[in-house]
């Protein structure tokens, strides 16, 4: 898929990082609308411009890109979020996607695995560099496979994944937590690709197995 037209903004503290990432944006004719080095100025650009992508280093000052994510999250920010880190720990991978990461990069990998990750997550995908998928830990998409699929979700997931198995509407749901209903479907399709369901029927079903929908659901 061609990726003309996505807009992105770039967040990392080593200007010649970011400038490289910007370079390579604009050869492939993304349209970069900001850039910082920080997480609270990473965090104020993303709500206000709201980009398709942003691309966020995992160790900057004031935030790290793993806060900047979660808050976003809350906040019910619809835009994919790439973590960019030097680290190869799993455990960072894990906490990156738990907080609502879309991708995770290894810094010293091809300039090509960043072009493959927008495309994959623009798709729905959740994508984690093939460095890192040695040792059988992560499958196809880059998806994590946790003992239980529900720690994936995020806390503002796992509420929408309540509301939705207990019948409500998107409508219903956007008006219950402030946010567009927009937003409501932006999160269903990614609660439902954590639990590996593929329609409302199959979340249901998902949530009746567990006994979720009398209550709502917990972490």
């Amino acid at each position: 898929m061609p990726v003309a037209e996505i807009t992105v903004i770039l967040a990392d503290d080593h200007n010649i990082v970011r400038e490289g990432i910007a370079a390579l944006c604009a050869a492939q004719g993304m349209r970069v609308l900001g850039q910082c080095s920080d997480g609270k100025s990473a965090f104020e650009l993303i709500r206000s411009h709201a980009p398709d992508f942003a691309l966020l280093d995992m160790h900057m000052p004031v935030m790290t890109g793993v806060e900047v994510i979660r808050r976003l999250r809350s906040a019910g920010c619809p835009s994919k979020l790439v973590i960019l880190s030097i680290s190869r720990e799993e455990a960072t991978v894990r906490e990156a996607l738990r907080a609502g990461a879309d991708a995770y990069l290894v810094k010293d990998g091809p300039s090509r695995h960043l072009l493959d990750a927008i495309n994959f997550i623009r798709d729905g995908g959740i994508y984690v560099s093939p460095l890192l998928r040695g040792a059988g830990l992560f499958g196809r998409g880059a998806e994590t496979r946790d003992t239980d699929p529900l720690s994936t979700l995020s806390p503002r997931e796992m509420e929408v994944f309540s509301y939705l198995v207990n019948g409500l509407r998107a409508k219903d749901i956007a008006d219950l937590l402030n946010i567009s209903p927009k937003t409501v479907d932006t999160y269903r399709a990614s609660l439902m690709r954590k639990l590996n369901v593929h329609d409302l029927v199959g979340l249901v079903k998902f949530a009746i197995e567990r006994n979720l929908t009398s209550t709502s659901a917990q972490r």
